[in-house]
């Protein structure tokens, strides 16, 4: 950590070209005592990547940016607040640290937390931002995680870990024992510690995966902001063997979209079907990565279009967590039929259907954009059809 780069008139630098043209800087060449030129520009790419991830980082003064890496991995504030948000207690121990915006706002529901960061440049960053961010109630120290807690007789309300997929995962199926720390392995090293643990993972791990290789599994969360899904989180109580729920929350600008069920619900619950009614539902990114299928069905009384289209219908408009069409036309998937609807704009949506979004729109020369939304999809009776439908 070059604390050089915290001089005024290198900040007032940083700050001035936030939006300048990095290689256009590097070109026209700049010169500061004791610092590199590249050091700066790694700055002012962190900084504005922290601008709408990080806007209380990006509007503190003297903040010390980590690489970009560093800003691209850790938990965005929507995710850090709504994880903050579902614990609290006297005390947290956050073993994989990073940036450290998990515990900043871990340090709002808890009276202590200790941040923990094998990476000594990070852990001394953390350090000193916490300081400009006026939180006093955090330590960072630097150790591995896991490592502190075998050396360490203290026990906490709750235990925080993200681990890392390992370099040598990559394109292999993931699993928790492929992360960085291997998590299954440590299970009773942790409880020792604690009787609640909180692990985040990407969203590329498998639900039904993860549940095999966890023990005490009491809630998953699954977390997405405007439909995309950030980040899956588990939550472990100590000889916990009831149900495991599983709650879905889409966070949007106005409004957040939330279901929740039991995973033993969706396997004991069979769907019900129809032929397309009058509204056509589609789940967010959130309830599909969940696999709430069956239980959308049932608690929202709902209709399916097919086993594998994971689209709803109903004669009823209601209050759905994903987006809701008026449907104005049903076609079956007829080329001639599809040609005399002359539809030469539209937004398209592929479910269960064979072709891709771009072969049709090729073969139907079909630009995107308008009022039309169209879903190609399978019905229940296995016909391939075509729904023209406006959004609501």
């Amino acid at each position: 950590m070059n604390k050089n780069i915290l001089h005024t008139e290198i900040q007032d630098f940083i700050n001035t070209n936030i939006n300048s043209d990095l290689n256009s800087l590097l070109l026209k060449g700049f010169t500061f005592p004791n610092i590199e030129s590249k050091t700066i520009i790694e700055q002012i790419e962190a900084k504005k990547r922290s601008k709408t991830k990080l806007s209380t980082w990006f509007l503190t003064k003297n903040i010390y940016y980590p690489n970009k890496l560093n800003i691209e991995q850790t938990s965005s504030e929507v995710t850090a607040n709504y994880k903050s948000e579902l614990i609290e207690g006297d005390s947290i121990i956050d073993l994989t640290g990073g940036f450290g915006v998990d515990c900043f706002y871990f340090s709002k529901q808890f009276k202590s937390v200790i941040h923990c960061e094998i990476n000594e440049t990070l852990s001394e960053i953390v350090n000193h931002n916490y300081k400009q961010l006026n939180i006093d109630n955090v330590t960072t120290i630097q150790a591995d995680g896991i490592s502190y807690l075998k050396n360490s007789n203290k026990t906490f309300d709750w235990i925080y870990i993200d681990p890392s997929r390992r370099h040598d995962s990559k394109g292999k199926v993931f699993f928790l024992k492929d992360c960085l720390p291997n998590v299954p392995q440590h299970l009773d090293l942790l409880f020792k510690h604690s009787k609640n643990i909180m692990i985040k993972t990407s969203p590329l791990l498998d639900i039904s995966v993860g549940i095999s290789e966890l023990k005490h599994v009491k809630t998953i969360h699954v977390v997405a902001i405007n439909n995309e899904v950030k980040e899956l989180l588990w939550v472990l109580e100590a000889d916990f063997s009831d149900e495991i729920s599983i709650k879905t929350i889409n966070i949007k600008k106005e409004t957040n979209e939330a279901f929740k069920f039991h995973l033993n619900e969706e396997k004991q619950t069979e769907a019900k079907y129809s032929l397309p009614l009058t509204y056509l539902f589609e789940p967010n990114s959130a309830v599909l990565k969940a696999g709430a299928f069956n239980q959308i069905s049932k608690q929202l009384n709902l209709d399916k279009l097919n086993k594998h289209s994971h689209l709803y219908t109903s004669n009823q408009f209601i209050d759905f967590p994903g987006r809701s069409f008026k449907i104005e036309d049903i076609v079956p998937y007829n080329k001639k039929i599809l040609k005399r609807l002359a539809i030469k704009k539209a937004n398209i949506t592929t479910r269960n259907f064979p072709e891709t979004v771009q072969q049709i729109r090729t073969k139907f020369k079909i630009s995107d954009g308008g009022n039309i939304y169209l879903f190609f999809t399978t019905d229940l009776n296995n016909q391939k059809i075509v729904l023209v439908t406006k959004k609501l």
